[in-house]
């Protein structure tokens, strides 16, 4: 037994002693206590070890928004297995890619993707068990739990402060993504400073609407439990449901990324205002939606900066304080600005924003040369350029060059993986992948190619194209098609120069 050890069961059991009878997790009308979500999570426990799950091994899971879920997270926080969480929306060959990198032995599914779950479990030998999490049969969650409360439960397993509990991967770098390590310890202490933060308590309830795999959704409903409020469960975001969860469970937390909130301000008529029990709402969101938010209901907005790789936000603070900005440094960030060289820069100058502190992530799975460069002088290195004013508050300033990305509706898209889609198009000869304004969804992806010569193809049949490859918000919105490219003098695309010319929708 570790003296200093602290897991999310050990949270758990904290919760189920001071509000035993609370509301925990509210999915449609199924309601756990606290209490309940102890025992749920103890008896999955004892179902994932009898069906062979061992301390270090993975276990992935491909679904959306469940009550599942947090059973899930107690469960393997006890048997010190490792959860890989993965994007649904990729498609069948990027999550072959993140399978074939962290080998998990057991996989979990919703039953709505269970033809591409069947699809890449039978290229993964390595997959002995798929489990469902609809259903009743001998393959379904539920049998897990029946199996595991009628079995006696296995002995308790302290993580250590560094282990491994859940890799989820990035956005891809060169065509191969990377998957961030993050410990127990990490994901507890991220909730810690949110929950002191934004002062929540008991009486808050947050509304699932982003994704549990994706670490501002994770972030936040860890941050809501840790305080003993409520979790309510959404499987995927629909604005006039969402308009009645929150009138009806009177939530007061909410987190978004374009377009969720400007569709759920459209739906909220000023005759029938739903939203009035907001009381803060997170996100990345241009000015005007902030600011009709702010007009339309009672909520303040919080700006925010943040990575899977920082376990989630780490610089926050309300919109008003400091339009523009993205926030101030959390409780347990150490954060400054470098220059290429990792010199400190100072107040208004712009340079790369590192991190250190207990939020940093363990690093990038099975990557020790990246793991070196990522951290090296000490600090975790973003790859993000910032300003750091002189009153705290950090400026975002965009991505380093070999970390350009696209931001597009809160999912991060890396340039070259979409260009290397669009280049094995026959028609193609040339591409360059740029962000451009969008306010739909903040940022949009634009490609803009030449053909080959005497080839022509339709925008929409190349979006198409590319759409049947990879993730659907990984195809570009906008395509324009030149006569060439703008080079620079090693004849490499010039991307400063194409976004120069061509950065308008």
């Amino acid at each position: 037994m570790s003296l200093r050890s602290l897991s999310l069961m050990d949270l758990y059991q904290r919760n189920a002693r001071l509000f035993p009878q609370h509301p925990a997790l509210i999915d449609g009308d199924r309601v756990l206590s606290f209490q309940d979500l102890l025992e749920e999570s103890r008896a999955l426990q004892n179902g994932l070890a009898a069906a062979g799950l061992q301390p270090g091994e993975r276990i992935a899971v491909l679904a959306r928004n469940s009550l599942h879920f947090f059973p899930l997270l107690g469960a393997v926080s006890a048997l010190g297995a490792i959860l890989v969480l993965i994007n649904r929306r990729l498609s069948k060959e990027e999550i072959l890619e993140i399978l074939d990198d962290t080998s998990p032995v057991m996989l979990i599914s919703d039953r709505d993707i269970l033809e591409t779950a069947r699809a890449v479990r039978a290229q993964c030998p390595g997959i002995g068990s798929h489990f469902i999490l609809q259903g009743r049969g001998q393959d379904s969650f539920a049998r897990l739990l029946k199996d595991g409360h009628a079995s006696s439960r296995p002995q308790y397993r302290e993580p250590s402060r560094d282990e491994p509990f859940a890799v989820i991967h990035t956005a891809a770098v060169q065509g191969k993504p990377r998957g961030a390590v993050l410990s127990q310890e990490n994901l507890i202490l991220a909730s810690v400073q949110l929950t002191s933060t934004l002062k929540l308590d008991r009486a808050d309830c947050y509304l699932n609407i982003l994704p549990l795999f994706h670490i501002m959704g994770l972030n936040l409903a860890l941050a809501v439990m840790l305080a003993g409020g409520r979790n309510l469960i959404m499987t995927q975001f629909d604005p006039d449901l969402a308009l009645e969860y929150i009138h009806e469970q009177r939530v007061s937390l909410l987190g978004t990324f374009p377009p969720i909130l400007a569709k759920l301000l459209e739906a909220d008529s000023p005759s029938n205002r739903k939203t009035e029990s907001l009381r803060q709402v997170l996100g990345l969101e241009q000015p005007e939606t902030i600011i009709q938010c702010q007009e339309k209901t009672k909520a303040r907005f919080w700006t925010i900066y943040g990575q899977t790789e920082t376990s989630g936000l780490i610089t926050l603070a309300p919109y008003d304080e400091q339009p523009g900005a993205a926030g101030r440094p959390g409780h347990l960030v150490n954060l400054k600005v470098v220059d290429e060289f990792d010199r400190d820069l100072p107040s208004g100058e712009t340079g790369e924003i590192v991190i250190r502190g207990p939020l940093v992530f363990q690093g990038y799975w099975q990557q020790p040369e990246l793991n070196k460069l990522t951290f090296r002088e000490k600090w975790h290195h973003t790859g993000d350029l910032g300003i750091l004013a002189e009153n705290g508050f950090l400026f975002f300033k965009g991505r380093k060059a070999e970390k350009d990305l696209i931001k597009s509706g809160g999912e991060n898209v890396f340039p070259v993986e979409v260009e290397k889609v669009i280049l094995e198009n026959p028609a193609v000869e040339e591409v360059s992948v740029i962000g451009v304004p969008d306010p739909t969804f903040g940022e949009g992806i634009k490609a803009v190619c030449v053909l080959k010569s005497g080839q022509s193809i339709p925008e929409a049949e190349l979006v198409s194209f590319v759409g049947s490859r990879i993730a659907g918000y990984k195809k570009p919105r906008f395509v324009q098609f030149v006569d060439a490219l703008p080079k620079d003098q090693a004849g490499v695309i010039d991307r400063v120069r194409v976004k120069e010319l061509y950065g308008e929708v």
